[in-house]
């Protein structure tokens, strides 16, 4: 016997991974029910929650007036148990398994099922269904060898196969997704092996490890139903760190050329809470226009400007990797005063030399490096304004690059 410390710490554990998991199941329900690809997937994970339901001591505490349906609630629980497993191996065998394996699937579930409801109603008046000792069970010892080792045969084989395909997946999610499911149904197996030494050999130290691996198991199964809710979240999030950072520079840019900007400029606080479009199209505009605003701008700016700002940035000690960035601020604090001052000769805006960023990721990445820099003390006090004579024509030679090449380095 455990503790009433453990006993309530193993209480605690399944009833959070009870409750992470039907929360799962019932966020995920809407997109596991269009696919079908999904389908086996939400059932297993939904079945488990059930059959972990019924498993609460709190149930059985709360409902005295059923107490001669207790074993009822156990068989139900460990049938439901065993339609999970399938369903787990149903889903992980989906897309490699032949349909003469399929329909061998279904016979031995039917098959485990009629076993389990027979034994039960053959075996002699019992209640709950438990491993007492060695050798010792109710309803019988064949019963649990039944539930046992269809557990383990179903487990052993979902964590081999999602061991297998999680090795080899290239999207990272469902590589996630399948390395945290294949970890739960491990912690599950764990759980079915415990109860299965118990029944075999005189093992105490067992059942003090079995009360909470179903909660840990249930815990790891949710957090894999919930991976592309949670990388939805994330890139929510990313796409909101955007449009915070970039938004005051894209403002002061637009300022100057008004032109690049899609549609009128909004607090950034409602772009937040209140966008006209989703937040991922909302940082995309705000990064393209931005750069559009640069490469505009870089018809204002003179090359002394650029070998001015370089010095600076020297001088200041800015680390490497940052330098580039640091430059282009400078050269855009100098750009925004000269455009602002009044018509120009300026060529029309080019492309810089070189290829361009590796991807939109890096592009944005560097684009709030320079919206870091642009709002640096020593940054916000370089205004040199380009000289109206030089501003346009006779600059070829020492056009200065404002914008990342494709191999990351900021030339």
């Amino acid at each position: 016997m455990t503790s009433d410390p453990g006993v309530s710490f193993a209480a605690l554990l399944s009833a959070l991974g009870t409750v992470t998991l039907w929360s799962a199941v019932l966020l995920r329900a809407p997109s596991a029910l269009r696919s079908p690809n999904q389908r086996g997937l939400w059932l297993a994970a939904a079945a488990a929650a059930a059959a972990m339901t019924l498993h609460w001591p709190v149930l059985h505490a709360r409902l005295p007036l059923f107490d001669a349906y207790l074993h009822h609630l156990d068989l139900a629980r460990n049938l439901i148990g065993v339609v999970s497993a399938a369903a787990v191996l149903h889903f992980v065998t989906m897309a490699t398994a032949s349909g003469r394996l399929k329909k061998s699937l279904y016979v031995l579930t039917a098959g485990a099922l009629t076993a389990l409801v027979l034994l039960d109603a053959t075996a002699p008046a019992h209640g709950l269904h438990l491993v007492v000792d060695r050798g010792t069970a109710t309803p019988s010892v064949p019963y649990w060898l039944v539930l046992t080792g269809t557990h383990l045969l179903a487990n052993g084989v979902c964590v081999a196969m999602c061991q297998r395909y999680g090795a080899r997946a290239d999207d990272p999610q469902l590589r996630a997704a399948l390395w945290l499911f294949g970890l739960g149904t491990a912690v599950a197996g764990l759980y079915w092996a415990g109860q299965l030494v118990r029944l075999l050999t005189d093992a105490p130290w067992v059942t003090p490890l079995l009360a909470p691996a179903m909660g840990v198991h249930g815990l790891l199964r949710a957090a894999a139903l919930l991976v592309p809710a949670l990388c939805a979240v994330r890139r929510a999030g990313t796409d909101i760190a955007t449009i915070w950072r970039l938004s005051p520079l894209w403002r002061e840019l637009i300022d100057v050329v008004p032109e690049v900007a899609l549609s009128r400029p909004r607090p950034r606080v409602l772009d937040v809470l209140w966008p006209l479009a989703p937040w991922r199209l909302v940082a995309y505009r705000k990064v393209i226009e931005t750069r559009d605003a640069i490469l505009i701008l870089q018809g204002y700016a003179d090359p002394d400007t650029a070998d001015t700002a370089r010095a600076r940035a020297a001088a200041a000690r800015v680390p490497a990797a940052r330098r580039q960035a640091h430059v282009l601020a400078c050269l855009l604090r100098a750009a925004r005063v000269a455009g602002r001052a009044g018509p120009h000769r300026a060529s029309p805006p080019q492309q810089p030399t070189g290829p361009g960023p590796r991807d939109l990721a890096d592009e944005r990445r560097f684009l709030l490096d320079v919206a870091e820099a642009y709002r640096a003390p020593g940054t916000s006090r370089f205004a040199v304004p380009a000289p109206r004579g030089t501003a346009g024509h006779g600059r070829a030679e020492r056009e200065p690059t404002m914008l990342p090449g494709r191999d990351g380095a900021r030339k």
